[in-house]
């Protein structure tokens, strides 16, 4: 019996001793596989219980030589482990004052620019931003807006049907129709109606299916065209420049009368007259009036009682004229080419 208990000893002695001499976890693994495996030597030693007198002492004597091996494996398979993450932290060191990589900023659409740079300046004006929504019925896209169904003027906007009665709004003066429609007490309004429109049109350097309009509406008692033109000198000098002028031209929209297309002095020449204004000196920037009294009506509106103006925005054409922009086609072609030479995001 005592012999058994001192091969225990022995064995143990024996597994700490080759542990001592491990240098790597090449070895630590070859160590494991001879003394700790299944077919190890200090499992082989309960292959010894049945020739034990004392099978008690003996198993003890084997299982204080096992937990001995193994903490001591443990640690050493820890040391080991931590020595390699030493030696490969000073391998990949990092040098943190060299500079990063550059990381890709996007760039600011110039249809954007001009919708955000429209916002600001009349919100600076006490008006508020209403979008609509682009999907309309033919109510508020068309017959609130006094263009009933055999309304002559409806030729003049190809449209993108969903059945008999949805559209893709032609314009965002749906969104006009929709503010006065919804407004369960008749009060005043100052809005503006930034969004995108849709007609059935054969895209080309300067036509779109899909274009970009901002509608401004004021309703209110005793608005008169003095109004309309007054905001609209405020909104090209802060756009264009302090020295643009605007002017009046009398033309015809269905929901205005009367109605009016709106030029401003070129910005280019300063109404000299250059290519970029065909030589005339002015640029056509948007169409405006006052609201037809029976939008008004159909609105909810007493005509008796409120007036106001509406005006509409090209985003395109404006942005086209202030950035030199050849082609209404490069504002949705997402070519990082074009899109470069505007702010970063």
């Amino acid at each position: 019996m005592k012999n058994l208990i001192e091969r225990a000893h022995v064995a143990r002695a024996a597994a700490l001793d080759a542990l001592s001499k491990v240098i790597d976890e090449k070895a630590l693994e070859d160590f494991y596989v001879s003394f700790l495996a299944k077919k190890g030597s200090i499992p082989g030693l309960m292959a010894l219980m049945k020739e034990a007198e004392d099978k008690a002492a003996f198993g003890a004597a084997v299982n204080k030589a096992r937990t001995e091996v193994v903490a001591a494996y443990e640690s050493k398979k820890a040391a080991l482990a931590e020595k390699a993450l030493n030696l490969r932290l000073a391998r990949e060191k990092i040098d943190i004052t060299l500079p990063g990589e550059p990381t890709p900023l996007g760039h600011v659409n110039p249809y954007r620019l001009i919708i955000d740079e429209v916002t600001d300046i009349f919100l600076e004006m006490g008006y508020e931003v209403c979008e609509g929504r682009d999907v309309e019925t033919d109510k508020f896209n068309f017959e609130l807006l006094n263009v009933p169904k055999d309304h002559p003027s409806r030729d003049m906007q190809d449209t993108f049907y969903f059945g008999d009665d949805y559209l893709l709004r032609t314009q965002t003066s749906a969104a006009q129709a929709h503010k006065m429609s919804e407004m369960e007490e008749k009060k005043p309004i100052r809005m503006i109606a930034p969004g995108k429109a849709y007609r059935r049109d054969d895209d080309d350097m300067t036509h779109s299916h899909q274009f970009a309009q901002i509608e401004g509406l004021v309703v209110d008692k005793d608005i008169s065209i003095a109004h309309l033109k007054a905001t609209l000198e405020l909104f090209a000098k802060k756009m264009f420049g302090q020295k643009r002028e605007i002017r009046l031209r009398s033309s015809y929209f269905p929901f205005t009368e009367p109605s009016v297309e709106v030029d401003v002095s070129c910005f280019n020449c300063g109404g000299k007259g250059c290519p970029m204004c065909k030589g005339t000196g002015w640029i056509e920037i948007l169409g405006a009036g006052m609201v037809n009294p029976r939008v008004l009506e159909a609105c909810g509106y007493d005509p008796e009682v409120y007036s106001g103006f509406a005006f509409g925005v090209g985003v395109e054409r404006v942005a086209m004229l202030r950035y030199g922009i050849d082609d209404i086609r490069r504002f949705y072609q997402n070519d990082f080419r074009f899109l470069k030479d505007y702010p970063v995001k």
